[in-house]
């Protein structure tokens, strides 16, 4: 007679087989085997369900201790524009693993701390160690100029210290009166503090040396320089000439042109000469079109300007860094066509139209730059100061790495050129959209008195729960 006990190991099993030969031998009764059979059954179903308790415990016990913020890692999802955590504690000495799914240069920060990750391009990755930071809470954020006041921040408690604390409101969750007067007069003080003063003006115009047989020499140096991108920000731009945008060119069709380049930049750089018709070896393509220009290097361009053009200079090699951070200028050579005696869409344009102002306005996104207008941030961005009846001509040029709808409040935006080219046929529009690279020029008839707000009209590029910030400025017509 052979039994197989329905639960437990092989010393279970080995005291069963002793006790069936002792019943075969006659030893024991059946009644005191059927006895024992069930004890040695129930003591093996204690045991397990001692086990599965245990387990239970124990689990509960890991639990416990996560929610009291042992994790040894978060996740942080980077994007346009928030943080995302897969927890919002860890324990301490835990890492940070980044991610950038966003479209823009990224980085995270702890808050009051020395610990940063690098910049990040979208799809790239780094690890943040917070070994050595005491337990409590802290404030992660994005450094990247504007970032933060647009969502990019978080909050992570380190240690115990927050346990058992609620989460962060999400997006989805109600707005309290109390709440929404704090947001509300966070607006208020950010539009009262336009226009602000700040140190640096880029666009001022560079003057040329005129050489002997006429050619127009300009210098132009490289360098990282101490720039204010709003009201006490300052980031360290790579500027041409101390300034961001570096300093604009003016040509006549048929000029000679030479331009010096002094790089003293931590990088090799170079200058390309976007939308400017040049023979190749000036073109500004660092190892393919002329050797690098090394860090403490010069280098000179030669070209002749032979057609109107509206272009804009930047570095080529390393652009990805260089440009963002404040590497770009514009360049203007002669005189494109105005519509002047003709109707854009009903729009009379006269013949005897004068412009006022000539107006470059550089978007740009990303880098120690960030959201900004001509090198700056609101409230730093510079109003358009017009008289009642002036005509404006603006051209959009952008050096970022998204596209820009930009529009004008109360008046039309009657755009005549793309990229430095007349168009064979002008239209009006309010919103003109402007993508990386390419430049819209319009004429604008101020001819109603007011302050009209003038910006990107991707929300979030210049407004967030701090009031408003970044691409936005206006045009004053008194």
């Amino acid at each position: 007679m052979q039994l197989t006990p329905l639960i437990g190991g092989d010393d279970e099993k080995a005291r069963l087989d002793e006790l069936e030969r002792c019943f075969e031998r006659g030893e024991i009764s059946r009644a005191s085997w059927n006895v024992l059979v069930a004890c040695l059954a129930l003591l093996a179903l204690l045991g397990s369900a001692l086990g599965v308790a245990f387990g239970i415990r124990a689990i509960d016990q890991s639990e416990r201790s996560a929610a009291a913020g042992s994790n040894s890692t978060v996740d942080a999802t980077l994007t346009e524009f928030a943080i995302a955590l897969s927890s919002d504690q860890v324990g301490e000495g835990a890492t940070i693993k980044i991610a950038n799914a966003g479209t823009q240069l990224h980085n995270l920060v702890v808050r009051d701390t020395a610990l940063a990750s690098k910049d990040l391009l979208g799809g790239d990755a780094d690890t943040l160690s917070l070994r050595g930071l005491a337990a409590g809470t802290y404030e992660l954020y994005c450094k990247i100029t504007g970032h933060a006041d647009a969502g990019m921040k978080a909050t992570l408690t380190v240690g115990a210290a927050g346990a058992g604390s609620a989460t962060a409101a999400g997006h989805g969750d109600p707005l309290t009166a109390a709440e929404g007067a704090i947001q509300d007069q966070a607006m208020i003080d950010s539009v009262a503090k336009f226009p602000a003063e700040t140190a640096g003006r880029g666009n001022q115009l560079l003057a040329p040396e005129v050489l002997a047989d006429g050619t127009k020499r300009f210098e132009l140096t490289a360098a990282i320089t101490d720039w204010e991108v709003r009201p006490g920000e300052m980031v360290r731009a790579w500027s041409y000439n101390g300034m961001v945008p570096g300093p604009r060119i003016n040509l006549n069709v048929g000029d000679q042109v030479e331009v010096e380049l002094t790089n003293q930049l931590p990088l090799g750089t170079d200058i390309h000469w976007h939308g400017i018709d040049v023979p190749n070896p000036q073109d500004g393509v660092a190892t393919i079109t002329q050797p690098m220009v090394r860090t403490g290097e010069r280098f000179t361009y030669r070209f002749t300007v032979t057609e109107a053009a509206i272009g804009m200079y930047h570095a080529h090699a390393h652009a990805h860094e260089s440009v963002p951070n404040g590497l770009f200028g514009t360049i203007f050579v002669g005189e494109l066509p105005t519509s002047a005696g003709s109707s854009i869409s009903g729009i009379a344009v006269p013949a005897d139209m004068v412009i006022a102002q000539d107006l470059p306005m550089v978007l740009n996104d990303a880098g120690v730059i960030g959201l900004s207008l001509n090198g700056k941030s609101f409230p730093a961005t510079a109003p358009v100061v017009a008289s009642v009846g002036d005509w404006l001509r603006v051209t959009y040029f952008n050096e970022g790495l998204q596209v820009h709808p930009m529009h004008l409040h109360g008046f039309e935006q009657l755009v005549v050129a793309k990229d430095g080219e007349p168009l064979d046929s002008p239209y009006v529009a309010d919103t003109v959209l402007v993508a990386p690279g390419e430049r819209y020029t319009v004429l604008i008839h101020a001819d109603v008195p007011g302050t009209w707000v003038w910006h990107c009209h991707i929300l979030n590029h210049v407004e967030s729960k701090e009031g408003m910030f970044g691409m936005v400025t206006a045009v004053v017509v008194a």
